[in-house]
């Protein structure tokens, strides 16, 4: 079960076993035509980093089939409910992974981004080229995320997301080796864009594990502020 907008420990498959998850998703993608000519790009990160308006821009200078992964579900039925505590829709993880399959081998665009927190697990690992990880300061991302009209429960659930590298560990867990994580804190759309640019073109290094914010909070005692879920 996947909670969209609504990260938590929860979302972690703590036990997943990355080979496993490998030999299932190579079996789905079979019967599908090669897509070694394709570049399969992830945006993701806790809601507020940016990914959606980092993702448009990025397909647009690319031109690239873009995929947000919310809308996708509700276009083509890929929920299996909803969690009406959140106030949100519950993703069908399966269904959701065959149909991008499909999606990535029969479109005709070389570059496809796919945006959404929970792109990582969804998305089969063998058509991944790059997952792009956005962190934001917890100051930062609160006030962000106070402004786009989260409050209660999902301001306090999501912003314990980011502190403790929920986005981060899944795309580690499910897509090793093709992780870049980008601290995104005070910088504009164009200058993401232009860093993830520059990995995809350019050959620029990246790294994951860049980024400390719990070690942050704890050592200017900001903990309590900000860490409540």
């Amino acid at each position: 079960m996947r909670v969209d907008n609504t990260l938590s420990w929860a979302n972690i498959p703590v036990n997943a076993n990355p080979n496993h998850q490998r030999a299932e998703w190579i079996k789905l993608s079979s019967t599908h035509t090669n897509t070694m000519n394709k570049r399969v790009i992830l945006i993701t990160g806790t809601p507020g980093t940016g990914k959606t308006t980092t993702a448009k821009q990025l397909a647009a200078k690319l031109d690239a089939q873009y995929i947000n992964l919310t809308d996708y579900a509700k276009t083509y039925d890929l929920t299996s409910g909803e969690d009406k505590q959140r106030k949100t829709i519950i993703i069908n993880e399966e269904k959701m992974r065959t149909k991008l399959t499909q999606t990535i081998n029969n479109t005709d665009k070389t570059n496809i981004i796919i945006d959404g927190h929970y792109a990582s697990a969804v998305t089969p690992t063998d058509l991944v080229t790059k997952v792009f990880v956005l962190r934001r300061n917890p100051k930062e991302l609160k006030q962000f995320m106070e402004k786009c009209g989260f409050e209660g429960a999902k301001l306090w659930e999501n912003l314990s997301a980011e502190i403790l590298d929920v986005c981060l560990i899944e795309a580690v867990q499910t897509q090793p080796g093709k992780v870049c994580e980008l601290d995104v804190t005070g910088k504009t759309v164009e200058e993401v864009v232009n860093d993830i640019l520059d990995v995809l073109e350019n050959g620029k290094k990246c790294y994951s594990g860049i980024v400390d914010w719990l070690g942050m909070l704890e050592r200017e005692g900001l903990t309590d502020q900000y860490l409540k879920a």
